[in-house]
């Protein structure tokens, strides 16, 4: 006997609310964020010009994108995505994060998306990349977080910490493009994909971006003290979070450079950063935004979680040269 619940329209509706749901919060993030989108092209002098993505935060026209896209260019063009152009400057890039800030004279009321605190992403969010892929513009896409606190080397061969991965597709031309969290606020600046992979796309954090556009806006680039190492955030267990008085999140070291400052001060690969001058370090974001130039020859305080104990190191960090 036929189901009579199979022909009422009402389950059929019941049976599509969750995709409705989905199509609703992923169409309403490219409504928000997808005028503040743009295309870049860049042009140097003798180097292919860079075709990428960029995204406007803030409407007096700050545009956010990866540095690989302008890198070295004399000349930056964006196209809007409602139609027409704009020159823009590149106020400075950041090849240790690949993020890149640009200047444009944008028209009046030009959308803006705002950066949002990716510390509060967690596995499985829902996240769109949006972006011109292979010069297909305002293409939109996507999926979740895969992974947090991954670390991925960048074109210049150092690491880039705290990178999101997702599975939300990505090609070549969606680099620089906003990864967005169903808020509608921008959690990542998109910037790889692995060729040959299927759902292997990664993000700077926003967290790492908001960081590197204030050091550009004040300093005309990024002036960093460094330690030579590779970070990862991960998560702590609780038990060892209260017996260590830390929190629920703390960077590992995963490699060490032999003759930098960690390696000279003690540190060694595994152990679990917890403190950097009595400050909690709670992801690899925070590392990196301790680190200022006001640390550069200055020791600082470690506190390091090792074969279950904590201890305390002093390292004195250098300035990171290009």
């Amino acid at each position: 006997m036929l189901d009579s619940t199979a022909l009422d329209p009402r389950h059929e509706d019941d049976a599509d609310a969750p995709l409705d749901a989905y199509s609703r919060v992923v169409a309403d993030i490219a409504d928000r964020v997808g005028p503040a989108v743009v295309r870049v092209a860049s042009r140097g002098a003798g180097r292919r010009g860079g075709i990428g993505s960029g995204v406007v935060i803030a409407a007096d026209g700050l545009v956010l994108t990866n540095s690989h896209v302008v890198a070295g260019a004399r000349k930056v063009r964006l196209a809007l995505p409602e139609g027409g152009g704009a020159e823009a400057e590149l106020l400075g890039d950041d090849p240790d994060t690949d993020l890149a800030l640009l200047r444009a004279g944008l028209p009046r009321g030009a959308a803006a998306a705002m950066l949002g605190d990716s510390k509060r992403l967690r596995r499985g969010h829902l996240v769109v990349a949006i972006g011109n892929p292979l010069g297909f513009e305002s293409t939109v896409t996507a999926g979740v977080v895969s992974a947090l606190g991954r670390s991925l080397r960048s074109r210049n061969g150092r690491l880039i910490d705290d990178v999101i991965q997702t599975d939300a597709a990505l090609n070549p031309g969606n680099s620089g493009g906003p990864l967005v969290a169903a808020s509608g606020e921008v959690v990542g600046i998109n910037t790889a994909m692995i060729g040959g992979a299927q759902g292997l796309c990664f993000a700077v954090s926003s967290n790492t971006a908001r960081f590197v556009v204030g050091e550009i806006i004040a300093h005309g680039r990024v002036r960093r003290a460094h330690l030579g190492l590779a970070a990862q955030t991960v998560p702590l267990p609780r038990r060892i979070a209260l017996a260590a008085g830390a929190g629920p999140q703390a960077v590992r070291i995963a490699e060490i450079v032999p003759g930098e400052p960690a390696d000279l001060g003690g540190l060694r690969a595994g152990d679990i950063l917890l403190a950097l001058d009595g400050v909690p370090v709670t992801g690899a974001d925070d590392l990196i935004r301790l680190l200022g130039a006001e640390r550069i020859g200055r020791a600082v305080a470690l506190e390091v979680l090792r074969n279950g104990r904590v201890e305390r190191l002093a390292v004195t960090p250098r300035e990171r040269l290009a």
